[in-house]
């Protein structure tokens, strides 16, 4: 009996499972929020109000170990493992990841709240006088600890739990896997199913609530600029083109639609700071943008763990307690999405990136606007501002802008920075959802991204409607709670899994016996030979057709006779593997690969890397493994050889056992 076999690749399904309860939930859920607002509202802010006042606590040490988790992770040998097979290289520029990072994790926030928040700590702060120096330092601080480090912790938590079990041991790219470390192969069944119709809803009411609230904010501008009234009807036309533009961006993929506006979002983003940075107290400005973030980075430990036990204040449910809910509850979605975009990645390289490079331009955002608000408040005796943000959030930044030359044209750039940015959270949102009803792939069918998509502003249409906006909020924030406690389990699985990921790497570091000339089975000449050969596709692959394959089956034809599985698989033309299963224990895989390069400039002196073709190109016979490419060829190689190789290969794996057990 042969051990040879195909292998295909998975396609992406309509997965029933999740789309059909998850489709029927949002429905039953929206209808009782649009039905019974009143009654709604009531019992989610008082489930919501018991999350506060008994489980508090329970949020800020979980955002505290969510931060130092990801810290450790970041800087410890841990690191050095990627988020995909050891070959894998980033799908996308750092312009482009950064950009996506910024526009799905809280780019709309910045419009919101950049001007309003820092003003209304100002306006009335927790503990103090307000409308203070004191105020205005205490305010900054407040808002960089909101918006900063742990808001992208609880992202960065979540994505590097789904991208290192999708990537890097082929599970789904959707929350089950999350759940892998504790219940296993049961990720597959109900709970698993439960686990990702809990995000579908999470991100569609995440993501509706938004847009609803969001579009207040862009009808308020209309109305400050061009008198555009403000009231249902214009906001259900303004939900209907947002979803329009998020339904036209999802079709086009993500490679396409969600990368074009997240760069022309960042773009945006930076012309508008650096406008208002150069048009407003600029030195000022740059002074307090250092002091802040060293106020910020002294007392973080501090604020972290501030419950105002001892003070007894409502201030902290409706602020921190707040927000760490809403983060926690954006996670999914967000989360998500950071993991599809982070592929090839080391975890050093995700942690810094995601930690530090969003967190530094959101503290530059608060500070530009903020601390211009609150400098014109409180040493330019526009007092008017203050009142403006009290009485109406959503017409903050543009009574703030009306402060500025050109403040037409500012205006009119933050509104379409404030469409494009809800298009960029809808259509990354549809994405998500899609995903999750598709066994984690994004390659689904079309008519699903318009279902999502036009779902979510039907929910929001549906919502503003009817009152029910606040109370869906209300009760996306309180399901935190529960997903708080999977998450920190989920992080410990985690950290288990990259300890035997650390073990396998030290494991391939064993010596073992040199392969010398048993390798090319020749003399020195011969083996020069091969190394400055540059073969052909078609001499690679017969060369593992006839040298790799029978090597492969000659060594699992001798652990098939000690009574050890082992089979040889064709992956497609010039890629075999050989899988020795281990039972409960890690199975051994080893692969060699026709993989094509291009060759060196010294043998191609003319032609440009934009025009390289087949005959500019050479192959290798590399060895993959489990953890993926190893950076070596065989080409050339005996039989002998070969099979020495897996051999070595083989004992390093059994090394690796032994460190587990």
């Amino acid at each position: 009996m042969s051990n040879t076999h195909v292998e295909t690749a998975p396609k992406a399904r309509f997965h029933a499972p999740v789309f059909y309860p998850a489709s029927a939930l949002v429905i039953v859920l929206v209808l009782f929020a649009a039905l019974a607002p009143e009654l709604a509202d009531s019992l989610f802010k008082q489930l919501q109000g018991t999350i506060v006042t008994n489980a508090g606590w329970f949020y800020v040490l979980a955002v505290a170990l969510i931060l130092l988790t990801v810290t450790f992770l970041g800087l410890s040998r841990y690191g050095e493992i990627k988020l995909g097979p050891d070959h894998s290289t980033p799908d996308y520029s750092n312009v482009t990841w950064f950009a996506m990072l910024f526009s799905a994790g809280m780019g709309i926030g910045l419009m919101f709240f950049g001007v309003a928040e820092p003003v209304m700590h100002f306006m009335a702060p927790p503990v103090g006088d307000a409308q203070t120096v004191a105020a205005a330092r205490e305010a900054m601080k407040i808002t960089f600890f909101h918006w900063g480090l742990h808001a992208w912790a609880i992202y960065a938590i979540v994505a590097l739990i789904l991208a290192f079990f999708s990537y890097r041991h082929g599970l789904p790219l959707t929350l089950r896997s999350a759940l892998y470390p504790l219940i296993g192969e049961r990720i597959y069944g109900p709970i698993g199913h439960a686990v990702d119709v809990f995000a579908v809803i999470g991100t569609v009411f995440g993501v509706a609530t938004s847009l609803g609230y969001g579009v207040m904010q862009v009808n308020a501008g209309l109305n400050h600029l061009f008198d555009v009234p403000v009231g249902v009807t214009t906001q259900i036309m303004l939900i209907a083109g947002v979803t329009l533009l998020a339904i036209i961006s999802v079709t086009t993929g993500l490679d396409k639609g969600i990368k074009l506006l997240s760069e022309l979002n960042m773009g945006l983003a930076v012309l508008l700071v650096v406008v208002i940075l150069l048009l407003g107290p600029t030195v000022f400005l740059l002074q307090a943008f250092v002091q802040n973030t060293g106020a910020y980075a002294a007392d973080i430990v501090s604020h972290t763990f501030n419950l105002f036990a001892y003070e007894k204040t409502d201030w902290i449910g409706g602020w921190t307690i707040l927000y760490w809910g809403w983060w926690m509850s954006w996670a999914p979605f967000v989360g998500l999405f950071i993991a599809r975009v982070s592929r090839g990645r080391t975890i050093r390289e995700f942690a810094l990136g995601v930690l530090f490079v969003p967190t530094g331009f959101t503290l530059l955002w608060m500070t530009v606007f903020g601390n211009s608000a609150i400098e014109l408040i409180l040493n330019q005796g526009q007092a008017a501002l203050g009142q403006a943000v009290s009485n109406d959030v959503a017409l903050a930044l543009f009574a703030f802008l009306e402060h500025f030359p050109f403040s037409g044209l500012l205006s009119i750039i933050a509104m379409v920075m404030v469409v494009v940015f809800f298009v960029t959270s809808s259509d990354s949102g549809s994405m998500v959802v899609d995903m999750l009803c598709s066994r984690g792939h994004d390659n689904t069918p079309l008519w699903q991204r318009v279902y999502w998509a036009a779902g979510e502003g039907v929910v929001a249409a549906v919502l503003l409607l009817a009152g029910g906006l606040g109370a869906l909020q209300t009760m996306t924030i309180a399901s935190a709670l529960p997903f708080a406690v999977v998450l920190l389990v989920a992080t410990y699985g985690l950290i288990k899994a990259l300890r035997v990921d650390l073990y396998k790497r030290e494991s391939l570091q064993l010596n073992v016996q040199p392969m010398g000339a048993v390798a090319s089975g020749g003399s020195w000449k011969e083996r020069l030979h091969s190394i400055i050969d540059y073969p052909s596709q078609d001499v690679v692959v017969r060369y593992i057709e006839d040298t790799v394959r029978p090597a492969m089956e000659e060594i699992a034809s001798e652990l098939n006779g000690k009574g050890i599985e082992a089979r040889v698989s064709s992956v497609g033309a010039g890629r075999y593997s050989l899988n020795v299963g281990h039972g409960e224990e890690i199975d051994f895989l080893y692969r060699v690969w026709a993989r094509g390069h291009i060759k060196p400039a010294f043998l191609n002196p003319d032609v440009a890397e934009s025009d390289v073709d087949e005959a500019q190109k050479y192959y290798r016979a590399e060895v993959h493994l489990r953890e993926g490419g190893q950076d070596y060829d065989i080409m050339g190689w005996s039989k002998d050889g070969v099979i020495s190789d897996i051999v070595d290969q083989y004992h390093k794996h059994q090394h690796f056992l032994h460190l587990l057990r």
